[in-house]
């Protein structure tokens, strides 16, 4: 399941963080991210999918 959200994260980083943690604040500081530049947004997605 993990590498399913990662391959999402990847395309739709807000999307897998989504996924992972529901809507709270590192939802919010993906769409920042991404927001911001597509791949901080990414690593930050597959770095919150990974933790646990």
């Amino acid at each position: 399941m993990d590498l399913l959200r990662i391959i999402i994260a990847i395309f739709l980083p807000p999307l897998g963080v989504f996924l992972q943690e529901g809507v709270g604040k590192h939802f919010w500081i993906n769409i920042l991210l991404t927001l911001l530049g597509y791949i901080p947004g990414i690593i930050h997605a597959v770095w919150i999918i990974v933790r646990r």
